[in-house]
């Protein structure tokens, strides 16, 4: 009898391998009306460029246009393959590397099958390019709700880009030891794109800047009497153990029919370096009259970039914050930097976004220090809900000692990266340089996700967004994915372990 239920387990599990392989390789149809058309699938991969060791890019049809989906890929060398399953295409992830693999410097082929009324419509074919030149294998995000009060379930998380594997780096519930109080964790930085020595804040209860040093845990405080914060926003430099933050008094305010919903502003901002080994901070400026903001370092640790506003007109120096934010632009500074005294020289303009009616923000220096990203608002330096925002980059070789401007600048065209009327913020570099990603609210204006656009020599391609194994995710992910960072290694700590820090 065992003999027989063996035989019988046995015989189901190779018929629901067969069934599950039968579901995942359809046929395509054998009649289909030409829609003329490429199809609307979402996410939109239609000839986007993307890096040979990327998760599959898994897509749907819209539910209530179509009742079913199947689409077929063809490599270079001839080889196809089919997927579909109600209105989703979803690859299995060794399938998807072998295409990739086989299609390395070329591109593959995707044709989109759809059933719409019984009847099956064929779309215009597009092309998925496979770039030789590999993303970063991780990256790291913190997932916040829209509320801007609800603190405990927010996290910070890691995801491996060649899969869909998920983890946490940290979360608020594992030391939300105060639930009347709460506390908010942000602003996860890594040096030079390892994780042996990074950060993480934590505001409100069990506060302190949470620092990894060579692998080992502490949690400082940044506050001194001489500053008027702690830090805030980091840069760790890329071979010291230094970190650049900006001190800030921020606030935030609600709109109730501008489209913009929210601003943040700050009060006062200034800027520290934080030297690890001693515990030392240093003010590297502290301009009582201006505001100055989102440090970062170039790649070879020689100067540090940072934002810095231009004074108001006399007539609105002194009147409320809350009625003269719109008038509050930035432009783009360096300073020089000696890393054996630790002394930065005299301040450089290096982009007068003002002269156009405009603010820079969150710059960042390619890794071969050859092109400057940036987010470009009509005002402020929080354009995370600005429709206005975009990403500029601008070639360095065009800076000769003379401020540049939208005039001089010579922009790289960024068309295919920024969507048209919603906010595109938080722009940054993949360690080779070779791939830009950016946080938008380009698919609903609700909800920043985040999207890569390959870079090479100056030439950008279509922005695509990050693949998840059930296309919908996006769509029912109810948090943002705010200031996404690129890693080459995940980090290796874990929550409980991280957690620590906070009993002592």
């Amino acid at each position: 009898m065992k003999r027989y239920i063996h035989f019988y387990i046995v015989f189901l599990a190779v018929a629901v391998l067969l069934m599950s392989s039968c579901a995942s390789h359809p046929d395509v149809p054998s009649a289909s009306k030409e829609a003329k058309s490429l199809p609307a699938i979402f996410p939109d991969y239609c000839d986007v460029t993307v890096p040979y060791n990327i998760a599959p890019l898994n897509f749907m049809l819209p539910a209530d246009e179509y009742e079913e989906c199947v689409s077929r890929f063809t490599t270079p060398d001839g080889k196809q393959q089919t997927y579909g399953s109600g209105v989703k295409v979803q690859i299995p992830e060794s399938e998807w590397h072998d295409m990739l693999n086989a299609s390395k410097g070329k591109s593959i082929k995707v044709e989109v099958w759809g059933k719409n009324d019984g009847e099956w419509l064929s779309f215009n074919p597009f092309e998925i390019y496979v770039a030789p030149d590999a993303i970063d294998e991780y990256l790291s995000y913190r997932l916040i709700e829209p509320s801007y009060v609800a603190w405990t379930y927010m996290e910070i998380a890691q995801r491996n880009l060649t899969s869909f594997e998920e983890t946490q780096i940290f979360n608020n519930e594992i030391t939300m030891n105060d639930r009347k109080k709460g506390q908010c964790i942000n602003c996860h930085s890594y040096q030079n794109y390892k994780t042996d020595n990074m950060l993480f804040h934590v505001r409100l209860a069990n506060s302190g800047t949470v620092i990894v040093n060579d692998g080992k845990v502490s949690r400082v405080n940044l506050k001194r009497d001489y500053t008027i914060s702690s830090g805030v926003y980091p840069a760790w430099h890329p071979t010291e153990k230094l970190i650049a933050f900006s001190t800030n008094l921020t606030r935030q305010a609600f709109h109730t029919a501008n489209p913009n919903k929210i601003e943040v502003y700050d009060l006062a901002s200034d800027m520290i370096l934080y030297d690890v080994k001693t515990d030392s901070v240093s003010i590297v400026s502290n301009d009582s009259t201006l505001l100055e903001v989102y440090p970062t370092w170039s790649p070879d640790g020689k100067y540090l970039y940072y934002c810095k506003s231009v004074p108001l007109p006399e007539e609105m120096k002194d009147k409320d914050i809350r009625t003269t934010y719109p008038k509050i632009q930035y432009n783009l500074y360096r300073r020089s930097f000696d890393v054996a005294t630790h002394n930065f020289g005299d301040e450089e303009l290096i982009y007068d976004a003002a002269s156009a009616d405009k603010s820079v923000t969150l710059p960042r220096i390619s890794p071969d220090g050859r092109y400057l990203l940036f987010a470009l608002g009509q005002y402020g330096c929080f354009h995370s809900r600005h429709h206005d925002a975009d990403i500029v980059c601008i070639p360095m070789d065009k800076y000769n000692g003379a401020a540049l401007t939208a005039e001089t600048s010579s922009p790289v065209d960024l068309t295919l990266v920024n969507s048209a009327g919603y906010s595109d913020s938080y722009p940054s570099w993949s360690s080779n340089g070779h791939w830009i990603m950016l946080a938008s609210r380009r698919d609903d204006d609700n909800y920043s996700r985040v999207y890569f656009a390959y870079f090479n020599n100056g030439k950008v391609g279509k922005a695509f967004l990050l693949p998840q194994e059930d296309p919908e995710h996006n769509t029912f992910l109810l948090k943002s994915y705010n200031r996404p960072e690129f890693m080459v290694e995940p980090v290796k700590i874990s929550v409980n372990e991280f957690s620590k820090v906070f009993d002592k």
